[in-house]
């Protein structure tokens, strides 16, 4: 297990493998096949029955389904906030958290799911077409060639958006899809009130799942007040890393067990918007569960830190890297989260300083953006530097002795 726990986070040849704790919904038919083309996905799931607005709304009101996206925004309220007329459809299947995969998975592997949510989506509310935006050529193709397979699939455009942290959030690819630079506006309007509708690509595999279950099917598991399944990366000090489907309120400790995680340190949860939380077994992995511990779900990203690496090195390694992930267009992008990168990194290094320059830092920055980065960063460091207060005295005092592993990956992968 030792030797396990060296491996890099989510290694290429691994980060498409994908497991479930309890029946998949969302991964079914992947047991049996790398790749599920239309027929292998009728099989598995069956068609799509047909669906209007109303009962569009109905369901996910029913269900109570918050999206899969970082923000966790309701569908439903998406839905009905959309400004009269022209209306578009875009799933945003960028994936810029650099440990995320789960999107990926379902358009590489079961795109079928996401398309059948994304065009009933656009059916419902009067949309002619579905736009997926993506980083990287090999999830296009995929894509592309599910498009192909289908009768409605001439209603589907696949764009290539720029890589990079912040060119994921939604306005910001909304804004490269209509000609733009790939940054978030420097104003927080969401893309409904122009009629545009931006939904994760999981959002849009559970819509498909939802419209074929129903509401009470779908809440058959999960917890009350959020029913079905959700999907986590899960990668860092495992010997089991990929995509996993749970059930929503799954226990940690047992994500972390099947997961193979030898006696982690810390666990980084919700992506690098995300928090550092302590790895306690039973805290349940579902938004209510995580804000009580201080988490969120956010993009569904769970990193183990294990104790052979140098955490609060860690830490720094990332923070350097959402600094360098900035828009650079407001004061808190361009000196506040260099300032905080760099008290951290001083702080590793043993200078007393750096923890209380870098609590002023994160607080000055903290909902003072034109975008949501700074808090998301600031929201990050906040949580590890409270999480590894032992780990700070450490290096206050000679340093923690252990190597930086690099089990945070940084940067994006295809």
């Amino acid at each position: 297990m030792t030797a396990l726990l060296h491996r890099p986070a989510l290694a290429p040849n691994l980060d498409l493998h994908a497991w479930s704790i309890g029946a998949p919904r969302l991964l079914a038919g992947l047991q049996h096949a790398p790749r599920l083309d239309l027929p292998a996905h009728l099989a598995t799931h069956g068609p799509l029955p047909g669906s209007d607005l109303e009962r569009v709304l109905a369901y996910l009101d029913s269900a109570s389904v918050a999206g899969r996206g970082g923000a966790g925004f309701p569908l439903a309220t998406k839905i009905r906030a959309l400004a009269p007329g022209r209306r578009e459809v875009i799933v945003n299947g960028t994936e810029s958290e650099p440990a995320s995969r789960k999107d990926r998975v379902l358009m590489r592997r079961t795109p079928h799911l996401m398309l059948d949510g994304a065009l009933a989506l656009s059916h419902a509310i009067g949309s002619r077409n579905v736009t997926v935006a993506v980083h990287d050529e090999a999830t296009a193709q995929s894509v592309r060639a599910a498009a192909t397979e289908r009768p409605d699939g001439k209603h589907v455009r696949v764009k290539i958006v720029p890589g990079g942290f912040v060119s994921g959030e939604a306005r910001a690819v909304v804004r490269t899809l209509h000609g733009s630079a790939a940054l978030p506006p420097g104003r927080r309007t969401p893309p409904t009130v122009d009629g545009v509708l931006v939904a994760n690509v999981e959002s849009m595999a559970q819509l498909a799942v939802l419209l074929r279950y129903g509401p009470h099917r779908f809440a058959e598991t999960g917890t009350p007040d959020e029913p079905g399944t959700t999907l986590l990366t899960v990668g860092g000090a495992v010997g089991r890393p990929g995509v996993v489907e749970i059930p929503l309120g799954t226990p940690l400790g047992i994500v972390l067990s099947a997961a193979q995680s030898a006696d982690p340190q810390a666990v980084v949860v919700g992506g690098y918007h995300g928090s550092w939380i302590a790895p306690i077994g039973q805290i349940r992995l579902s938004r209510a569960g995580l804000a009580s511990a201080g988490g969120t779900l956010g993009a569904g990203v769970l990193v183990v830190l294990g104790h052979n690496t140098c955490s609060l090195g860690e830490l720094a390694r990332v923070t350097g890297w959402l600094a360098g992930e900035s828009a650079r267009q407001c004061g808190p992008c361009r000196f506040g989260l260099p300032a905080l990168a760099a008290d951290v990194t001083a702080l590793a290094a043993g200078h007393v300083a750096g923890l209380s320059s870098a609590f002023a830092h994160a607080r000055a920055v903290d909902g003072r953006g034109a975008c949501a980065h700074p808090d998301g960063a600031a929201r990050f460091v906040m949580s590890g530097l409270h999480l590894l207060h032992d780990e700070n005295d450490l290096h206050l005092h000679g340093g923690c002795g252990r190597p930086v592993l690099g089990q945070l990956p940084i940067g994006l992968v295809p």
